[in-house]
């Protein structure tokens, strides 16, 4: 699956795209307000994987690599993926990442958009919803910037850098998405 912005597409993951993922999810400095970091390449692969599609089965999750519309050589400059977070709910759970030398241009922010669009649109989303450490405020600032709403902080939620560190919570509906 392709799906086409401004800036950039997003493309479902396949086994051409592991070596990139290993890359980004193994490389601690990528994600350095997480808990922890895989560091098993072979574990990265078989959760993604995991997420491949089979004939017959509706997906729990979808991810897809973040590519520059203008870039010849199609390198992938990041990931951005959703994961069912309360099915019956019809919510869902968004990630997302860039590598530091594509930062700040606008992709996160594109992709994110059309993730949503996708959620809403094609799997018919009520609700989307996106964690991240408290301390994460260009995260935070990104999922305020496609309209997410912070709704919560839950308190000392992470044990991160050997203390509590608290999460925020941000959500979006359909019906905001929508306006």
């Amino acid at each position: 699956m392709e799906i086409i912005g401004q800036e950039i597409k997003i493309t479902t993951i396949t086994e051409q795209d592991m070596d990139f993922i290993c890359k980004l999810e193994c490389d601690a400095s990528l994600w350095t307000y997480e808990e922890s970091v895989e560091t098993k390449e072979e574990d990265v692969k078989e959760k993604y994987r995991s997420h491949f599609p089979v004939e017959g089965e509706t997906p729990y999750a979808y991810d897809f690599v973040i590519r520059r519309l203008n870039d010849v050589s199609d390198t992938p400059v990041g990931i951005v993926q959703m994961w069912s977070y309360v099915d019956f709910r019809k919510s869902w759970e968004l990630g997302f990442a860039v590598l530091p030398e594509y930062s700040g241009k606008g992709y996160g922010s594109e992709a994110t958009r059309l993730l949503l669009q996708f959620a809403f649109d094609e799997l018919k989303a009520h609700k989307v919803v996106g964690m991240c450490n408290a301390e994460n405020i260009r995260s935070a600032a990104l999922m305020q910037h496609v309209g997410m709403t912070r709704e919560a902080i839950f308190k000392e939620e992470l044990w991160w850098q050997n203390k509590w560190t608290d999460q925020c919570f941000f959500s979006i509906l359909d019906r905001e998405f929508k306006k």
